[in-house]
């Protein structure tokens, strides 16, 4: 649960005169958590009059913070601090003891892979500078994964996780100002991504399917030139694209051939739902990225890019000037899991497993007459009237959820709930409580 406070008087912390030293007087204030995220800044002309400065010097203040991802403007909502700024913060994020944690989106700990076997199978021949990037045991793993999936397979890479594959994707084709496509809600670290690249986001509305196919018309034929999307276990509503959805969808690309299409596929195998692309053969520019985070544990930072030439080509080309390459270990770490059939099988059953907790809140929740969502992946979207009263409430009650906002562009409030770690046991009383919170305790139960 996290409290974002208002900067009642930000003047104090502010001694520039320029536009240059007010952006980083109001950066050094959000570093050292005097102003926190999520708060609301002052008008560019209350903060110009306060300042005895043009307004001018203002907005081209906020203008670089916002360029950089710190600060958000949205309309009558004023500007405010990025929930989360692409800057080190002093934050308190603690949950305090006694507390039940739903609402860091973590898989469950205790359902990765024990590594002991990939560690004893690892060739520690040191490796040296020049080497091949990319292990060739793990894009043959990959390709043949995707052919299986009928996914198409193009060039194929390894990254250093899913977002830092569409951060470099991004950055290898579009430029500040470029519109780009997003589900609403979405993925938090999707929207501070974009956000900091200064891109301008057009929002696609989602139902359990995934986008809706005239959305995605609307935000292509608006100027959109990219777009992401979730094939699986979208984070936060648990969407999941049925075979029928992604046909739809491909027919809406068909009418924009040069638009960047870039899939994330961040749970892969224990999503709970079959794997679907909407890119196919013949796209100039589109990319699957598949994170191993989910399923074999997040501190292995691997993600396979699958993608077209040109794309995978710059997204290398930027890597090898940069970090270089990822770790051999870890590719090799991630070749030994992959081949284990004993993993396989501990995959499937723990895609079973998330299923069956997220079923049964969701199932829980809609039996008290409570709109729920969550077809796939590790959490719940559950709407509210106002998500920071239901969020106290919860907390409150014990429960830590996570509030909506965060995740919205446009859509209405909402919490997620993250099902990953729940106990069977646990869920009525969870339900029950959430109907108390949301006002319905009373309220005659459907049949």
């Amino acid at each position: 649960m996290y409290h974002y406070k208002p900067m009642y008087d930000l003047t104090q912390n502010i001694d520039g005169r320029s536009a240059d030293d007010i952006a980083e007087d109001i950066e050094a204030s959000i570093r050292r958590g005097a102003l926190a995220p999520g708060a609301q800044l002052p008008t560019v002309r209350s903060l110009a009059s306060d300042l005895d400065v043009s307004p001018n010097t203002v907005a081209s203040a906020y203008g670089k913070l916002r360029s950089r991802g710190i600060l958000i403007t949205r309309g009558r909502k004023g500007t405010r601090v990025s929930a989360r700024p692409p800057i080190s913060v002093a934050t308190s994020r603690s949950i305090p003891e006694g507390v039940r944690n739903l609402a860091d989106g973590n898989p469950d700990p205790d359902r990765f892979p024990r590594l002991d076997g990939a560690l004893r199978s690892l060739d520690l021949t040191p490796r040296l500078y020049g080497e091949a990037a990319n292990h060739p045991d793990l894009v043959r793993l990959a390709k043949e994964q995707f052919e299986h999936e009928c996914i198409p397979v193009g060039s194929v890479a390894i990254v250093g996780g899913g977002l830092d594959a569409i951060e470099r994707i991004l950055r290898a084709h579009l430029r500040p100002g470029d519109r780009i496509a997003l589900e609403d809600p979405s993925y938090s670290g999707v929207l501070d991504l974009v956000h900091s690249l200064g891109l301008d986001p057009i929002p696609m509305a989602i139902d359990d399917r995934g986008p809706l196919p005239g959305s995605l018309f609307y935000a292509l034929d608006t100027g959109a030139s990219a777009t992401i999307l979730t094939p699986r276990a979208q984070n936060p509503t648990g969407a999941a694209l049925d075979a029928k959805r992604a046909s739809e969808l491909r027919d809406v690309l068909d009418g924009f051939p040069e638009t960047l299409v870039i899939e994330d596929d961040h749970a892969g195998p224990i999503s709970g739902a079959p794997a679907l692309s909407i890119c196919h053969e013949g796209r100039s520019r589109w990319a699957v990225t598949r994170s191993v985070a989910k399923w074999l544990g997040p501190d292995l930072r691997l993600a396979i890019l699958n993608g077209d030439a040109a794309t995978v080509a710059r997204v290398q080309g930027r890597q090898m000037i940069g970090a270089g390459w990822v770790s051999k270990i870890l590719q090799q770490i991630v070749v030994a899991l992959w081949r284990d059939e004993s993993v396989r099988a501990s995959l499937d059953a723990t895609a079973r497993v998330y299923a069956e907790r997220r079923d049964a809140l969701r199932e829980a929740l809609v039996a008290r007459g409570i709109e729920a969502h969550g077809r796939s992946g590790l959490n719940l979207w559950v709407p509210v009237p106002e998500e920071s009263r239901v969020v106290q409430a919860l907390f409150d009650r014990g429960y830590a959820v996570a509030s909506g906002e965060r995740f919205r562009i446009e859509s209405g409030p909402a919490i997620r709930i993250t099902t990953a770690t729940l106990d069977p046991a646990e869920v009525e009383r969870l339900a029950t409580v959430l109907e108390s919170c949301l006002g319905r305790a009373d309220r005659t139960r459907s049949a």
